[in-house]
């Protein structure tokens, strides 16, 4: 893997190793209160990289408790923009946070959310990859986090296994893509996470709450097809398990129609590539293709119709906008 390392408590006085590695976790992570389980050794080694401006921060430790309480929240280096998902990559770690106790072992992944109390344990060795997702990515498709945060998703679950070996690769050839590339393939990440949340919600969530949960599944598998033309409503409720007319009510009692919603999203997905710099190269034939339009006439015709602009139009009127405010 493409990893940087960051601090390792080998190149470190043995009296200062636990001061220093608090300073940097609060810098990499968030601000948590730490101590020690016993009265061991503390050895640790943090390692990063980043993709498509998303961080990835590997951790070997043990003899380690941490967590977030009301100061810490306030804190000022506190990202209340972000979640992060773990990854236990050996070893097992103990954590609690929206009142689900867990211990994941290898190959889990879980979500801890940085707006509301946790806490973590980590006895016996463990190694931990935490991968910073921005907050709204989660919650425009699953609901709040407090929702799934704390949730452990099952790592033989195949969905979970998708999620993680995905990011790994991710992680191995990010230094070979092109920034477009990389905030691509690193969106489609989060959409398999959301995913396996969302596969994860349903199995304790209450029979009354099966609607909304089936909604926001749908929302998460429409956002990890969106790219193909193909994509229907009869696909999507075939994807999440219910009769076409049963996903149809569903969305009207979200007060939307599914097919206009999947177009709305297609064309929002295309507005956020035309306003992008990094996306500037990309021919608006292969951006509409991108997006799930079937030809750029097809997709020209509703772009406008939404935005009262042609793509090419409205492509230079937020690229300028972008330039004017940077200068």
């Amino acid at each position: 893997m493409n990893l940087e390392r960051i601090f390792s408590t080998n190149d470190v006085k043995s009296q200062d190793r636990f001061g220093l590695w608090r300073e940097i976790c609060e810098d990499r992570l968030v601000p948590m209160d730490q101590s020690r389980l016993n009265d061991q050794a503390f050895d640790a080694v943090i390692e990063g990289t980043s993709v498509g401006g998303m961080s990835f921060t590997q951790f070997g430790l043990s003899n380690l408790k941490c967590a977030t309480n009301s100061r810490t929240i306030r804190h000022q280096n506190n990202r209340t923009d972000k979640l992060f998902l773990s990854l236990v990559l050996s070893g097992t770690v103990s954590s609690e946070q929206n009142g689900h106790s867990t211990t994941d072992r290898p190959g889990d992944l879980s979500i801890r959310d940085t707006n509301s109390p946790w806490r973590i344990e980590h006895g016996n060795r463990s190694d931990v990859l935490a991968i910073e997702i921005p907050r709204d990515r989660l919650e425009n498709q699953l609901g709040a986090a407090r929702h799934f945060a704390g949730l452990t998703m099952d790592g033989s679950r195949p969905v979970t296994i998708l999620a993680r070996s995905y990011f790994r690769n991710l992680m191995s050839v990010g230094h070979r893509l092109t920034p477009h590339a990389a905030e691509r393939m690193t969106s489609i990440g989060i959409d398999l996470v959301a995913a396996s949340l969302a596969e994860r919600m349903a199995l304790e969530t209450p029979k009354a709450l099966h609607g909304t949960l089936t909604v926001q599944r749908a929302k998460a598998y429409v956002a990890t097809h969106l790219g193909d033309p193909g994509l229907d409503v009869s696909q999507v409720a075939v994807a999440v398990g219910v009769s076409l007319r049963q996903l149809q009510a569903l969305f009207r009692e979200h007060g939307r129609n599914v097919t206009a919603w999947i177009w709305h999203q297609r064309l929002e997905r295309a507005a956020k590539r035309l306003s992008d710099p990094a996306c500037l190269h990309v021919q608006l034939g292969e951006l509409a293709h991108g997006c799930g339009f079937a030809s750029q006439a097809h997709f020209s015709r509703r772009f406008r119709d939404r935005y009262g602009l042609s793509p090419r139009d409205y492509r230079h009127s937020a690229l300028s906008q972008t330039a004017a405010r940077m200068s």
